[in-house]
Protein backbone atom coordinates (compact mmCIF):
# COMPACT_ATOMS: atom_id res chain seq x y z
CA UNK A 1 0.00 0.00 0.00
CA UNK A 2 1.56 3.53 -0.98
CA UNK A 3 1.62 6.38 1.42
CA UNK A 4 -0.66 9.14 1.03
CA UNK A 5 2.43 11.07 -0.14
CA UNK A 6 2.82 8.58 -3.00
CA UNK A 7 -1.01 8.96 -3.60
CA UNK A 8 -0.99 12.13 -3.77
CA UNK A 9 2.23 12.65 -6.40
CA UNK A 10 0.88 10.17 -8.35
CA UNK A 11 -2.57 11.70 -8.78
CA UNK A 12 -0.54 14.94 -9.44
CA UNK A 13 0.56 13.01 -12.39
CA UNK A 14 -2.15 11.10 -13.64
CA UNK A 15 -4.34 14.06 -13.92
CA UNK A 16 -2.18 17.24 -14.44
CA UNK A 17 -3.84 20.56 -13.20
CA UNK A 18 -2.40 23.14 -16.16
CA UNK A 19 -2.36 26.59 -15.62
CA UNK A 20 -4.27 28.75 -17.65
CA UNK A 21 -3.78 32.84 -18.56
CA UNK A 22 -6.46 35.20 -19.56
CA UNK A 23 -6.38 34.20 -23.51
CA UNK A 24 -7.00 30.70 -22.10
CA UNK A 25 -2.95 29.38 -23.58
CA UNK A 26 -1.73 26.88 -20.81
CA UNK A 27 1.66 28.46 -19.16
CA UNK A 28 3.08 25.29 -18.32
CA UNK A 29 5.82 26.65 -16.38
CA UNK A 30 3.80 28.73 -13.69
CA UNK A 31 2.05 26.26 -11.02
CA UNK A 32 -1.02 28.58 -9.00
CA UNK A 33 -2.70 24.96 -7.46
CA UNK A 34 -3.17 26.46 -4.04
CA UNK A 35 -2.89 22.80 -2.81
CA UNK A 36 -2.03 19.30 -4.02
CA UNK A 37 -4.54 16.75 -5.52
CA UNK A 38 -5.88 14.69 -2.91
CA UNK A 39 -4.48 16.93 -0.31
CA UNK A 40 -6.83 16.95 3.42
CA UNK A 41 -6.90 21.19 2.23
CA UNK A 42 -8.30 19.70 -1.43
CA UNK A 43 -11.31 17.91 0.14
CA UNK A 44 -12.24 20.20 2.79
CA UNK A 45 -12.52 22.80 0.02
CA UNK A 46 -14.61 20.30 -2.17
CA UNK A 47 -16.93 19.84 0.80
CA UNK A 48 -17.20 23.97 1.07
CA UNK A 49 -18.37 23.62 -3.03
CA UNK A 50 -20.94 20.92 -2.28
CA UNK A 51 -22.37 23.05 0.44
CA UNK A 52 -22.86 26.03 -1.48
CA UNK A 53 -23.95 24.40 -4.74
CA UNK A 54 -26.48 22.33 -3.18
CA UNK A 55 -27.96 24.31 -0.42
CA UNK A 56 -28.09 27.27 -2.50
CA UNK A 57 -29.50 25.43 -5.49
CA UNK A 58 -32.19 23.44 -3.61
CA UNK A 59 -33.14 26.55 -1.62
CA UNK A 60 -33.88 28.70 -4.72
CA UNK A 61 -35.85 25.99 -6.31
CA UNK A 62 -38.13 25.97 -2.88
CA UNK A 63 -41.28 26.77 -4.69
CA UNK A 64 -41.58 24.01 -7.34
CA UNK A 65 -40.40 21.67 -4.64
CA UNK A 66 -43.36 22.42 -2.61
CA UNK A 67 -45.57 22.09 -5.16
CA UNK A 68 -44.64 19.14 -6.24
CA UNK A 69 -44.43 17.09 -3.09
CA UNK A 70 -48.12 18.36 -3.02
CA UNK A 71 -48.75 16.76 -6.16
CA UNK A 72 -47.45 13.82 -4.39
CA UNK A 73 -49.20 13.38 -1.55
CA UNK A 74 -52.43 14.70 -2.62
CA UNK A 75 -53.20 14.05 -6.46
CA UNK A 76 -56.98 14.65 -5.89
CA UNK A 77 -56.63 18.67 -4.69
CA UNK A 78 -53.39 19.78 -6.62
CA UNK A 79 -54.26 18.41 -10.15
CA UNK A 80 -51.05 19.82 -12.16
CA UNK A 81 -47.90 21.99 -11.71
CA UNK A 82 -49.92 25.20 -12.86
CA UNK A 83 -53.35 24.33 -10.47
CA UNK A 84 -50.53 23.56 -7.55
CA UNK A 85 -49.48 27.16 -7.96
CA UNK A 86 -52.42 28.97 -7.97
CA UNK A 87 -54.14 26.88 -5.40
CA UNK A 88 -51.37 27.96 -3.29
CA UNK A 89 -50.80 31.23 -3.68
CA UNK A 90 -54.60 31.36 -2.97
CA UNK A 91 -54.71 29.78 -0.08
CA UNK A 92 -51.20 30.83 1.89
CA UNK A 93 -50.36 33.92 -0.42
CA UNK A 94 -47.01 34.14 -2.03
CA UNK A 95 -44.91 33.60 1.67
CA UNK A 96 -46.35 30.24 1.16
CA UNK A 97 -44.25 29.60 -1.44
CA UNK A 98 -41.05 29.66 0.75
CA UNK A 99 -42.35 27.16 3.16
CA UNK A 100 -39.80 25.05 4.24
CA UNK A 101 -37.05 27.00 3.06
CA UNK A 102 -35.09 26.47 6.20
CA UNK A 103 -34.71 22.51 6.49
CA UNK A 104 -34.02 22.71 2.66
CA UNK A 105 -31.05 24.86 2.83
CA UNK A 106 -29.57 22.90 6.08
CA UNK A 107 -30.49 19.65 4.61
CA UNK A 108 -29.15 20.01 1.12
CA UNK A 109 -25.91 21.89 2.29
CA UNK A 110 -24.87 19.07 4.98
CA UNK A 111 -25.72 16.52 1.83
CA UNK A 112 -23.86 18.53 -0.61
CA UNK A 113 -20.76 18.60 1.87
CA UNK A 114 -21.06 14.77 2.34
CA UNK A 115 -21.65 13.94 -1.37
CA UNK A 116 -19.24 15.86 -2.87
CA UNK A 117 -16.49 16.15 -0.19
CA UNK A 118 -16.58 12.11 0.30
CA UNK A 119 -17.07 11.50 -3.21
CA UNK A 120 -13.92 13.04 -4.06
CA UNK A 121 -12.18 11.36 -1.28
CA UNK A 122 -13.08 7.67 -2.36
CA UNK A 123 -12.66 8.11 -5.63
CA UNK A 124 -8.75 8.77 -4.75
CA UNK A 125 -9.31 5.67 -2.53
CA UNK A 126 -10.50 3.24 -4.81
CA UNK A 127 -8.07 4.76 -7.73
CA UNK A 128 -5.55 3.95 -5.22
CA UNK A 129 -6.56 0.58 -4.31
CA UNK A 130 -7.25 -1.38 -7.97
CA UNK A 131 -4.38 1.18 -9.22
CA UNK A 132 -3.88 3.19 -12.34
CA UNK A 133 -4.40 0.95 -15.10
CA UNK A 134 -7.58 -0.32 -14.07
CA UNK A 135 -8.82 3.35 -12.85
CA UNK A 136 -8.78 4.13 -16.42
CA UNK A 137 -10.80 0.76 -17.84
CA UNK A 138 -12.81 1.07 -15.26
CA UNK A 139 -13.37 4.35 -14.73
CA UNK A 140 -17.62 4.36 -15.28
CA UNK A 141 -17.21 1.54 -12.22
CA UNK A 142 -15.01 3.35 -9.85
CA UNK A 143 -17.32 6.30 -10.19
CA UNK A 144 -20.53 4.61 -9.52
CA UNK A 145 -18.76 2.90 -6.46
CA UNK A 146 -17.36 6.18 -4.93
CA UNK A 147 -20.55 8.24 -5.29
CA UNK A 148 -22.47 5.67 -3.84
CA UNK A 149 -20.08 5.28 -0.66
CA UNK A 150 -20.61 9.05 -0.05
CA UNK A 151 -24.11 9.09 -0.76
CA UNK A 152 -24.53 6.64 2.27
CA UNK A 153 -23.26 9.03 4.50
CA UNK A 154 -24.92 12.18 2.79
CA UNK A 155 -28.07 10.77 3.47
CA UNK A 156 -27.57 10.48 6.88
CA UNK A 157 -27.17 14.08 7.36
CA UNK A 158 -29.91 14.86 4.63
CA UNK A 159 -32.66 12.85 6.79
CA UNK A 160 -33.55 14.78 9.95
CA UNK A 161 -34.17 18.08 7.93
CA UNK A 162 -36.08 16.48 4.98
CA UNK A 163 -38.29 15.20 7.44
CA UNK A 164 -38.97 18.79 8.50
CA UNK A 165 -39.34 20.08 5.46
CA UNK A 166 -42.14 17.97 4.23
CA UNK A 167 -43.71 17.80 7.39
CA UNK A 168 -43.79 21.52 6.86
CA UNK A 169 -44.98 21.45 3.12
CA UNK A 170 -47.68 18.74 3.05
CA UNK A 171 -48.90 18.87 6.41
CA UNK A 172 -51.30 22.12 7.04
CA UNK A 173 -51.16 23.31 10.52
CA UNK A 174 -48.08 20.84 11.35
CA UNK A 175 -45.69 23.48 11.38
CA UNK A 176 -44.66 26.84 9.80
CA UNK A 177 -41.15 26.98 10.56
CA UNK A 178 -38.21 24.82 11.28
CA UNK A 179 -38.11 26.00 14.94
CA UNK A 180 -41.92 24.67 15.56
CA UNK A 181 -41.57 21.16 13.13
CA UNK A 182 -38.55 19.78 15.27
CA UNK A 183 -39.34 19.50 18.67
CA UNK A 184 -42.95 18.42 17.33
CA UNK A 185 -41.17 15.57 15.25
CA UNK A 186 -39.64 14.46 18.59
CA UNK A 187 -42.59 14.62 20.99
CA UNK A 188 -44.32 12.47 18.81
CA UNK A 189 -42.38 9.93 17.15
CA UNK A 190 -38.88 10.77 19.16
CA UNK A 191 -35.78 9.98 16.90
CA UNK A 192 -37.71 7.64 14.54
CA UNK A 193 -39.62 10.41 13.12
CA UNK A 194 -36.25 11.94 11.41
CA UNK A 195 -34.99 9.03 10.16
CA UNK A 196 -37.92 6.59 9.44
CA UNK A 197 -37.52 7.71 5.30
CA UNK A 198 -33.75 7.37 5.67
CA UNK A 199 -34.39 3.94 3.80
CA UNK A 200 -36.37 5.14 1.03
CA UNK A 201 -33.96 8.36 1.19
CA UNK A 202 -31.18 6.04 0.15
CA UNK A 203 -33.17 4.40 -2.31
CA UNK A 204 -34.47 7.58 -3.79
CA UNK A 205 -30.38 9.27 -3.45
CA UNK A 206 -27.77 6.52 -4.14
CA UNK A 207 -29.58 5.66 -7.58
CA UNK A 208 -29.76 9.45 -8.13
CA UNK A 209 -26.18 10.22 -7.33
CA UNK A 210 -24.89 7.31 -8.80
CA UNK A 211 -26.17 8.60 -12.46
CA UNK A 212 -25.33 12.14 -11.08
CA UNK A 213 -21.68 11.67 -10.88
CA UNK A 214 -21.28 8.70 -13.65
CA UNK A 215 -22.97 10.62 -16.40
CA UNK A 216 -21.58 13.66 -15.55
CA UNK A 217 -18.05 12.49 -15.43
CA UNK A 218 -18.41 10.05 -18.58
CA UNK A 219 -20.27 13.32 -20.28
CA UNK A 220 -17.88 15.83 -19.61
CA UNK A 221 -15.31 12.87 -21.64
CA UNK A 222 -17.77 12.84 -24.53
CA UNK A 223 -18.02 16.67 -24.67
CA UNK A 224 -14.48 17.29 -24.62
CA UNK A 225 -13.62 14.73 -27.59
CA UNK A 226 -16.64 15.30 -29.63
CA UNK A 227 -18.35 18.43 -29.21
CA UNK A 228 -15.94 21.03 -28.04
CA UNK A 229 -14.04 22.39 -31.14
CA UNK A 230 -11.07 22.75 -29.31
CA UNK A 231 -8.99 20.50 -26.21
CA UNK A 232 -9.60 21.23 -22.69
CA UNK A 233 -6.24 22.44 -22.21
CA UNK A 234 -6.92 25.67 -24.83
CA UNK A 235 -10.35 26.40 -23.55
CA UNK A 236 -10.72 29.53 -21.16
CA UNK A 237 -11.72 28.36 -17.37
CA UNK A 238 -15.78 30.35 -18.42
CA UNK A 239 -15.60 28.28 -21.40
CA UNK A 240 -15.20 24.95 -19.28
CA UNK A 241 -17.91 26.44 -17.03
CA UNK A 242 -20.47 26.52 -19.97
CA UNK A 243 -19.31 22.52 -20.64
CA UNK A 244 -19.42 21.82 -16.99
CA UNK A 245 -23.51 23.29 -16.95
CA UNK A 246 -24.48 22.03 -20.38
CA UNK A 247 -23.02 17.70 -18.79
CA UNK A 248 -24.58 18.89 -15.52
CA UNK A 249 -28.11 19.06 -17.09
CA UNK A 250 -27.82 16.34 -19.41
CA UNK A 251 -26.96 14.53 -16.09
CA UNK A 252 -29.69 15.79 -13.85
CA UNK A 253 -32.19 14.72 -16.39
CA UNK A 254 -31.57 10.94 -16.19
CA UNK A 255 -30.85 11.31 -12.25
CA UNK A 256 -34.56 12.67 -11.88
CA UNK A 257 -36.23 9.88 -13.68
CA UNK A 258 -34.22 6.98 -12.07
CA UNK A 259 -35.12 8.11 -8.66
CA UNK A 260 -38.78 9.65 -9.20
CA UNK A 261 -40.38 6.62 -7.19
CA UNK A 262 -38.69 6.75 -4.16
CA UNK A 263 -38.89 10.57 -4.50
CA UNK A 264 -42.65 10.15 -4.12
CA UNK A 265 -42.03 7.41 -1.60
CA UNK A 266 -39.97 9.66 0.56
CA UNK A 267 -42.60 12.56 0.47
CA UNK A 268 -45.81 9.71 1.17
CA UNK A 269 -43.89 8.28 4.25
CA UNK A 270 -43.65 11.72 6.18
CA UNK A 271 -47.37 12.63 4.75
CA UNK A 272 -48.90 9.15 6.26
CA UNK A 273 -48.21 8.62 9.98
CA UNK A 274 -47.32 4.74 10.75
CA UNK A 275 -47.68 3.77 6.98
CA UNK A 276 -44.95 1.66 5.12
CA UNK A 277 -43.65 1.60 1.91
CA UNK A 278 -45.84 -1.21 0.92
CA UNK A 279 -49.18 0.43 2.23
CA UNK A 280 -47.98 3.48 0.07
CA UNK A 281 -47.05 1.39 -3.10
CA UNK A 282 -50.43 -0.69 -2.78
CA UNK A 283 -52.74 2.50 -2.29
CA UNK A 284 -51.81 4.49 -5.12
CA UNK A 285 -50.18 1.74 -7.69
CA UNK A 286 -47.40 2.10 -10.19
CA UNK A 287 -48.66 4.99 -12.03
CA UNK A 288 -48.78 6.63 -8.91
CA UNK A 289 -45.19 6.68 -7.94
CA UNK A 290 -44.32 8.69 -10.99
CA UNK A 291 -47.03 11.32 -10.32
CA UNK A 292 -45.11 14.79 -10.46
CA UNK A 293 -41.94 13.50 -13.13
CA UNK A 294 -42.30 16.29 -14.74
CA UNK A 295 -42.23 19.20 -12.77
CA UNK A 296 -39.39 17.40 -10.80
CA UNK A 297 -36.83 16.65 -14.38
CA UNK A 298 -37.52 20.56 -15.07
CA UNK A 299 -36.14 20.97 -11.64
CA UNK A 300 -33.77 18.06 -11.03
CA UNK A 301 -32.18 19.35 -14.44
CA UNK A 302 -31.67 22.60 -13.12
CA UNK A 303 -30.74 21.44 -10.31
CA UNK A 304 -28.07 19.61 -10.92
CA UNK A 305 -26.51 21.55 -13.74
CA UNK A 306 -26.54 24.66 -11.42
CA UNK A 307 -24.84 22.45 -8.93
CA UNK A 308 -21.80 21.30 -11.18
CA UNK A 309 -21.57 24.96 -12.66
CA UNK A 310 -21.23 26.12 -8.44
CA UNK A 311 -18.73 23.44 -7.84
CA UNK A 312 -16.75 23.92 -10.37
CA UNK A 313 -16.93 27.74 -9.75
CA UNK A 314 -15.50 27.25 -6.55
CA UNK A 315 -12.62 24.60 -7.18
CA UNK A 316 -11.67 27.72 -9.76
CA UNK A 317 -12.18 30.36 -7.03
CA UNK A 318 -10.08 28.72 -4.80
CA UNK A 319 -7.64 27.62 -7.38
CA UNK A 320 -8.05 23.84 -6.42
CA UNK A 321 -6.23 21.32 -8.71
CA UNK A 322 -9.12 20.51 -11.74
CA UNK A 323 -7.90 17.36 -13.75
CA UNK A 324 -8.42 17.21 -17.61
CA UNK A 325 -10.34 14.11 -18.45
CA UNK A 326 -8.91 11.00 -18.39
CA UNK A 327 -6.49 9.71 -20.71
CA UNK A 328 -4.86 6.10 -21.19
CA UNK A 329 -1.77 5.98 -19.02
CA UNK A 330 0.78 4.86 -20.64
CA UNK A 331 1.72 2.01 -19.45
CA UNK A 332 -1.81 0.47 -20.83
CA UNK A 333 -0.44 2.20 -23.84
CA UNK A 334 2.48 0.61 -23.98
CA UNK A 335 0.62 -2.81 -22.99
CA UNK A 336 -1.60 -2.30 -25.98
CA UNK A 337 0.83 -1.78 -28.73
CA UNK A 338 2.80 -5.27 -27.72
CA UNK A 339 -0.45 -6.68 -27.90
Amino acid sequence: MRSSQEIVQAGRQAFPSPDFSSNGAMAAAVVEDSCAFGSTKYFLLCGLGGFLSCGITHTMVTPLDLVKCRLQVDQAKYKNVVHGFKLTLKEDGIKGLAKGWAPTFLGYAAQGMCKFGLYEVFKVHYSEVIGEENSYVYRTALYLAASASAEFFADIALSPMESAKVRIQTQPGFANTLREALPKIHQSEGLNGFYKSLVPLWMRQIPYTMMKFACFEKTIELLYKYVVPKPRAECTKGEQLIVTFGAGYIAGVFCAIVSHPADTLVSKLNQAKGASVGDIIKKIGFMGLWQGLGPRIVMVGTLTAAQWFIYDAVKVFFRLPRPPPPEMPESLKKKLALQ
